[in-house]
């Protein structure tokens, strides 16, 4: 296999006295969705936290492109192509859908037009509403939206914290089939979800975190298969 995309080597996380990841070590290769699935307060959002600069770890190494990420500040993870749509979207509500896209290219120093029209391609919702202020919008757009704007950056690595979050089933499924669809055209993605069952059903490779460790790894289809994670985690 390619030398790693990114490199997560034992790393430990504090929240004051509180030890919320414990010794964790994962790899994403180009061109695969790797997902983290357990249960909340699990830790999955930590550790994204903690890839994007975030938080930082106590010990232990985050290495992207086979670079050290180590004191490196959250803007500057994303100009390297690092870029992380974070839970509950936070999209910027006083602004238009446009608006908050071009937000999302602020580390781009060319002509940005080709970059629009292919979120607007990929969304074409919002193309619908791009002249709509965000707060506006409906949860599912929102979530089109965030993870637009993080497209915008033309990311190496796109890391999504539990994008179903709050929405409709019939929503989940079009939030995972763009997702589906931006892996075909070659998107490495980091994928932390609740919804166990969707996120494994297109991961190229798991991880199962519990109380701030990794438990359990294995594709997509063997924790699909395996009959701790169903018991556990998908209710069979």
């Amino acid at each position: 296999m390619s030398d790693a995309v990114l490199n997560v080597e034992n790393i430990n996380v504090y929240y004051g006295s509180i030890h919320a990841i414990k010794g964790i070590s994962f790899d994403v290769y180009d061109g695969e969705i790797v997902t983290l699935i357990g249960a909340n307060g699990a830790g999955k959002s930590t550790t994204l936290n903690t890839i994007s600069g975030l938080l930082h770890p106590a010990t232990g190494s985050v290495s992207f492109l086979g670079e050290s990420l180590a004191k490196i500040p959250p803007h500057k993870v994303v100009e390297r192509g690092l870029a992380q749509v974070p839970e509950g979207r936070r999209v910027f509500a006083q602004m238009t859908v446009q608006e908050n896209l071009e937000m999302g290219a602020y580390t781009q120093t060319q002509n940005i037009s080709d970059d629009l029209e292919k979120v607007y391609s990929l969304f074409p919702r919002l193309k619908e509403r791009m002249n709509q202020v965000a707060g506006t919008l409906s949860g599912g757009e929102q979530q089109m939206l965030a993870m637009g704007r993080a497209l915008m950056s033309r990311p190496k690595l796109l890391m999504l914290d539990e994008p179903s979050m709050g929405l409709a089933p019939i929503l989940v499924e079009q939030i995972f089939d763009i997702i589906a669809d931006l892996h075909r055209t070659g998107a490495t993605i980091l994928l932390v979800e609740q919804n166990a069952q969707m996120a494994l059903s297109i991961a190229s490779r798991g991880y199962v975190m519990e109380t701030g460790k990794i438990v359990t790894t294995g594709t997509g289809q063997e924790l699909l298969a395996s009959e701790a994670v169903r018991k556990a985690y998908l209710g069979g």
